[in-house]
């Protein structure tokens, strides 16, 4: 047996951090309206939690892995993908939202933009199961599970909690059901368990990918956050005290800063 564990392990590892980002829901079943400074701040936290998810998530993950060059390269593409997604959504006439502070296109992305997140973070889990180098961890049956595989899942699982946040907050403004969202938010996360499979049975191969989808990915979520996310904040800040900018810079901070602890506990 290969100590990195077969693929049924695998893909529940992956299912399980896919899973957490239907946590990032909760907080809304607590309250029915959102609007003023809190949808101001929240569109912060959005922006501030992909923001440090982007830069020292993913990219400091992709140049640890590879060559820069590779990363800036993904980031590139990632940032052309959406770019292109936003010109193709431009024109759509959506259903009118329950909420002036959100159109259909922005849902739409943030949706897309997360899940297409979600895969590299998968990619992450299947080469850590697959890299015996690491010492086990704990043993499942027949299945050696190295100490980097546990971590790794672990990690991500947390962090998928206030990612899950991220997706919620363009799709509860919208007026989409609690319950929706997080159907939404769980699919955004499915890629993973995919990925994690197919990484784990191409390690190898995937090792010159893993830094340009690393930068794929966070490119993808800078697109989000400068083009989406903080636009939006600044439009449902119109009529506050100047402009809802204070509120909107406080968010981001709250939101970067829990993610940022986060990235450094779980390593």
């Amino acid at each position: 047996m290969i100590p990195g564990g077969d693929l049924s392990v695998v893909f529940l590892a992956g299912l399980l951090t896919g899973l957490a980002t239907g946590l990032g829901v909760l907080p809304f079943f607590l309250v029915r309206e959102i609007e003023g400074r809190w949808l101001v701040g929240l569109w912060g936290v959005a922006a501030g939690v992909l923001l440090a998810a982007s830069t020292v998530g993913l990219l400091a993950e992709g140049v640890a892995d590879g060559h820069w060059l590779h990363v800036l390269a993904g980031t590139a593409a990632g940032v052309g993908f959406v770019l292109l997604a936003d010109s193709v959504l431009a024109d759509w006439g959506g259903p009118t939202p329950q909420s002036a502070a959100v159109d259909a296109r922005t849902a739409i992305l943030a949706v897309g933009v997360l899940t297409l997140h979600s895969i590299p973070e998968g990619i992450a889990i299947g080469v850590a199961f697959a890299d015996i180098g690491h010492e086990t961890g704990v043993t499942i049956g027949d299945t050696a599970i190295s100490t980097l595989a546990i971590s790794m899942t672990v990690a991500i699982t947390i962090i998928n909690i206030p990612e899950g946040l991220a997706i919620a907050i363009p799709l509860v403004a919208y007026g989409v059901s609690r319950w929706k969202v997080v159907g939404w938010a769980v699919v955004s996360g499915l890629p993973q368990p995919i990925g994690a499979v197919v990484a784990y049975q191409l390690a190898v191969s995937l090792d010159a990918l893993l830094p340009v989808s690393f930068g794929f990915a966070a490119g993808a979520l800078l697109y989000l956050v400068f083009a989406e996310y903080l636009p939006a904040g600044t439009a449902a800040g119109e009529a506050l005290p100047s402009g809802g900018r204070p509120d909107l810079v406080a968010g981001v901070v709250v939101g970067a800063g829990t993610m940022l602890a986060i990235l450094v506990l779980t390593g």
